[in-house]
């Protein structure tokens, strides 16, 4: 696709509410249509781009800071961004809208229970227990979008009815081509 727009897509919502599933369910999707596009995820990022980062509420700034540089490159160039940060707190995601080429702000919204129950790898748990600190949702805040672009509620819905829902968003407002 030579005339894509760059697009930054930043889903935002408590650990365990569906966002880099979301995204990972996106990629062949927006495949099929030829989108020239890159995901950044909140854990990959963390185990490379900043891993020196701890989790107060500094370190999530300097987190998102250096995230938007990336995906403000990558819009800018006419790459998709599929990002995936918990990105707790909306002063910060107004920064990075303000920052980056056509922001869709997502809400991946999923109650705090049915985070939990899917929660794999027992964060919650220890978080409830004070042995993880500044756990969103927990012993931290999470900010819900004020006017998300969209809000995706993954309690009600199947992974694949989620990544469709944002990928029909994307196609009407023109940022990807529909599939012929």
């Amino acid at each position: 696709m030579s005339d894509q727009k760059g697009f930054v897509v930043w889903m935002t919502g408590l650990s365990g509410s569906g966002k880099s599933t979301i995204a990972m369910a996106m990629i062949p999707k927006l495949k099929a249509r030829g989108v020239n596009f890159e995901r950044l995820d909140g854990d990959v990022v963390r185990a490379s781009l900043t891993r020196d980062l701890g989790f107060t509420k500094e370190d999530r700034a300097m987190n998102i800071e250096r995230v938007t540089f990336v995906a403000k490159l990558l819009s800018r160039n006419n790459v998709g961004c599929i990002c995936s940060f918990i990105s707790p707190y909306q002063s910060v995601r107004d920064s990075v809208r303000s920052q980056v080429t056509n922001f869709i702000e997502v809400y991946v919204n999923a109650p705090l229970e049915v985070c939990e129950d899917r929660d794999v790898k027992g964060m919650y748990k220890l978080a409830r227990e004070g042995k993880i600190k500044n756990f969103t949702g927990i012993s931290d805040p999470f900010e819900a979008p004020e006017n998300a672009d969209v809000e995706i509620k993954t309690d009600g819905m199947t992974v694949d009815e989620s990544a469709e829902q944002l990928i029909k968003y994307l196609e009407e407002n023109g940022y990807i081509p529909t599939l012929a």
